[in-house]
């Protein structure tokens, strides 16, 4: 993790070029029903930004309540769709202005399952509680949304789904698709990619066998011997990622009882000085974990536990191995990145979640894709990252944060990682000592066996009944 001292950690390095089939794909009938009796709404669309070609997009949205009862916007997402300009391409999400309030619209990213001429991507437009309620017959007024590639090339919008040049009006758009509460109640997907209803019941018995790596944290402290017996090492050593001259301290990585569960807490703290600073990192010894499903319960948190604010910390939970030379293709990493005060550009708040193919750290070129949204994280959630043999997911509190391609998928194993460190000390410049906290409740991992969130959540409570607070079979390759 060496690479991320540098602020231009995002500037991607396209790995390969791929060609962009233009094309028409016909509206077929608007699909789906309303998620509850008189629950509906309609999307209008303009564009911002017509030119075929731009730096950023500009897809400017309302959404409208057309049903007979209020709509709480927080249970709406809509959906916008386009074609990538390469494969390695990364975007970053922004809101212009809004009347609903820029701080109360989140932007995620994501792949396709069935990609076409037209779409590979899209942009899920969410909204927090703070958004409010429509009334039957209202609509959120504008929202003059936009995405730009990370490196800031220029953007091809003329192969993309949704966008139209002729658009610059709001109308009703049904190339945009709109759900509530998971039910596509407006427009009409790519074909092949319809927004389709979670389960009614999704499966909670996880498969039978699997060899597995669980553990509790249960443990005194940071030298507790049964920590490095049970495979995990707690980190000593000088490097990166980080403020350069920062340490790395076992002493701030400790355990405490939490909602009838034993914890684990990281603390990072600093007195605005290299030598002051201190990170933390727990990860394990072994590099043996590939396909199948990683789980975490963290808690992020947005505010230090003393001291002035603003630091620009990093919050992770990750698997990785080595990277054997520049650009080794065999490399592999999978992150949760939570940043409470921003950093490597970003002003405020923002979770990502990236896959990793490679990276060359000198000169700085990265190969990766990633998603994230731009609002508060902090609290307790529920990790869950599953790679199988075709992609690889990402989910946040039961839900689907991100889809990426089997392009990125682990060509050898890796360790798991948990750490909590600082980027730079430009954020906050006062000598005053603060110190930020990140925790975690436990870890898993299913060798081979992709779970849905609920079965992971199985899985734990049988744990937690049986009292097993530590066990791993998963073999060394």
């Amino acid at each position: 993790m060496q690479r991320r001292t540098t602020p231009q950690r995002w500037r991607i390095a396209a790995a390969a070029a791929v060609a962009l089939a233009t094309g028409t794909t016909s509206l077929a009938a608007l699909t789906g029903t309303a998620s509850a009796a008189g629950e509906t709404v309609t999307v209008q669309y303009r564009t911002g930004a017509g030119s075929a070609t731009a730096d950023q997009s500009e897809p400017w949205l309302k959404v409208r309540n057309t049903g007979t009862v209020p709509v709480q916007l927080s249970t709406v997402k809509v959906r916008y769709y386009f074609k990538a300009d390469s494969a390695a391409a990364g975007y970053r999400f922004a809101c212009s202005w809004a009347v609903k309030g820029c701080a109360n619209i989140t932007g995620t990213f994501g792949t396709l399952a069935h990609p076409t001429a037209t779409a590979d991507r899209y942009l899920d437009i969410g909204f927090t509680a703070g958004a409010g309620s429509l009334a039957p017959g209202s609509d959120t007024g504008d929202m003059q949304l936009r995405f730009h590639r990370t490196d800031w090339q220029p953007l091809k919008q003329s192969d993309d789904y949704s966008f139209s040049a002729t658009r610059t009006t709001y109308a009703d758009w049904p190339k945009v698709t709109a759900q509530v509460s998971g039910s596509t109640v407006w427009g009409t997907a790519p074909e092949g990619n319809d927004p389709t209803d979670p389960p009614t019941d999704p499966p909670t018995d996880p498969p039978a066998g699997g060899q597995t790596l669980f553990d509790d944290f249960n443990y005194t402290s940071s030298s507790d011997p049964r920590i490095s017996a049970n495979g995990w090492s707690v980190r000593a050593n000088s490097g990166g990622p980080g403020v350069p001259g920062a340490t790395w301290a076992p002493e701030n990585v400790t355990f405490a009882a939490s909602g009838g569960n034993s914890v684990m807490n990281l603390r990072t703290s600093t007195a605005g000085t290299a030598a002051s600073t201190k990170h933390t990192e727990v990860l394990t010894k072994a590099t043996k974990f590939k396909n199948g499903t990683y789980a975490a319960r963290v808690r992020f948190s947005d505010a230090p536990v003393s001291g002035p604010d603003g630091d620009r910390v990093v919050q992770t939970f990750f698997t990785i191995n080595d990277l054997k030379a520049p650009m080794a293709d065999d490399y592999a990493e999978y992150d949760f990145e939570y940043l409470p005060n921003g950093g490597w550009g970003e002003p405020a708040n923002i979770l990502y979640t990236t896959s990793w193919e490679t990276y060359n750290p000198d000169p700085w070129q990265a190969v990766n894709q990633h998603t994230e949204s731009r609002q508060s994280y902090a609290g307790w959630h529920d990790l869950v990252l599953t790679i199988d043999n075709s992609s690889i997911k990402y989910y946040v509190d039961g839900q689907l944060f991100g889809t990426h391609d089997a392009a990125y998928l682990p060509e050898r194993p890796m360790s798991i990682n948990f750490n909590q460190w600082l980027i730079d000390l430009a954020g906050q410049t006062s000598t005053t000592p603060r110190a930020y906290d990140e925790q975690i409740d436990y870890v898993l991992h299913v060798k081979d066996q992709v779970l849905t969130p609920a079965q992971v959540t199985a899985k734990l409570n049988a744990y937690r009944t049986s009292g097993t607070t530590f066990e791993d079979t998963v073999p060394n390759p």
